[in-house]
């Protein structure tokens, strides 16, 4: 889903700014909402979502917003102006489960091991 602003924010490089969306929502059990970039702003302008992607859990019940930030390099160093209904960022609802997490001295054997950041080739 697109996203769009309420109201005027101006984006300076490298400042972040909660761009207030408008609406509030009661999501069920077992779902969060995923803010994510809009690939256009990114290309275009350098603007980003800050936590992307920023996580709205189901018990949150206050007015949706998104962290954004215009990005500190090459023609982006002016300032962006966000306008009301611009569109700034999309949304994703997912499914997740809920763990119970569990204390361990000892873990499971695998082929990769505790290999990590480029162990397994390119």
């Amino acid at each position: 889903m697109d996203l769009h602003a309420v109201g005027y924010y101006i984006l300076l490089p490298n400042i972040p700014t909660l761009v207030k969306l408008g609406f509030s929502m009661e999501l069920p059990p077992g779902y969060e909402a995923q803010i994510r970039p809009r690939s256009c702003l990114a290309l275009k302008h350098g603007i980003t979502v800050v936590n992307s992607p920023g996580t709205i859990d189901p018990g949150y019940r206050g007015e949706v917003g998104v962290i954004l930030r215009l990005g500190p390099y090459g023609v982006f160093n002016e300032r962006y102006e966000v306008k009301a209904f611009d569109r700034v960022a999309q949304m994703v609802i997912a499914r997740y489960e809920s763990l119970e997490f569990e204390e361990s001295d000892s873990l499971k054997e695998t082929e990769r091991g505790s290999g990590g950041f480029g162990s397994t080739g390119l």
